[in-house]
């Protein structure tokens, strides 16, 4: 499965990939608002792309890896993740996230690699309704969220502070 936008291909992980995804995952500055540390070791970085490629096998879905298309680079990640796991008193739902390297804040890739994963997933798979959650202090994903159309609807707690739930609807996506 590969998504396309003007800038990026969103394309499953491979396990080569595992360099640019230890970049991103030991990045402390990315992993701020996460909730867990930083990977310190490369190899750490191979078993989180087994452990999503596992979710490809077991869920159909699974985060995918964002290339730019000009350099051919691994960015960041983004996409469509069934959560088999209760957060906020939510299971087995989809979930919308993303995670890119500081150097490609602010250029609209995160906004870009979202949309096409919520276009993947309302038009493609017909889901019904997607969530997201974001720290409360992450004004930048934040505000993707709001841009893409989500509304806010619930706040709940974790380990390191409050994080706003947000869902959209079929139906209310417009882009």
């Amino acid at each position: 499965m590969i998504l396309e936008t003007e800038r990026l291909l969103i394309r499953k992980f491979e396990e080569t990939d595992f360099e640019r995804l230890f970049l991103l995952d030991s990045n402390p500055e990315v992993m701020k608002y996460i909730g867990v540390a930083p990977l310190s070791e490369p190899h750490e970085s191979i078993k989180v792309i087994k452990m999503i490629q596992q979710q490809y096998v077991d869920n159909g879905i699974g985060r995918l890896a964002v290339i730019e298309k000009e350099t051919g680079l691994l960015i960041g990640w983004s996409g469509l993740k069934l959560l088999t796991e209760e957060i906020n008193g939510y299971k087995d739902i989809y979930d919308l996230g993303y995670r890119f390297l500081p150097e490609y804040w602010g250029k609209g890739y995160a906004f870009e690699a979202a949309k096409a994963s919520l276009d993947y997933g309302f038009h493609t798979l017909k889901i019904d309704t997607v969530y997201a959650h974001a720290h409360s202090e992450n004004t930048g994903s934040n505000h993707i969220l709001k841009k893409l159309g989500f509304e806010k609807t619930g706040e709940f707690t974790e380990p390191d502070g409050i994080c706003f739930w947000y869902e959209i609807k079929s139906e209310n996506y417009s882009l």
